[in-house]
């Protein structure tokens, strides 16, 4: 059985997110540990990313905005 060729777009998703972490979070530094890290991490995807960036996925709403609006539809 010969292996099947892999969907290029796979990573596309993941790639997008680091790349925006990179550019948006930390601008050319870095961590210096892991705990430090998670802390960055968890406050930047809570305070910035799902209440005030704009995702053009999403109609360029908020993913909290969003949310909001999907589950008053229902």
């Amino acid at each position: 059985m010969t292996p099947s060729r892999t969907n290029t777009y796979d990573n596309a998703w993941t790639e997008s997110v680091i790349g925006t972490l990179r550019s948006e979070m930390l601008q050319g530094g870095s961590f210096s540990n892991e705990h430090d890290a998670r802390t960055e991490l968890f406050a930047y995807i809570e305070s910035y990313y799902n209440t005030h960036r704009k995702h053009s996925a999403l109609d360029y709403r908020t993913p909290a905005q969003f949310e909001a609006d999907f589950t008053s539809q229902n």
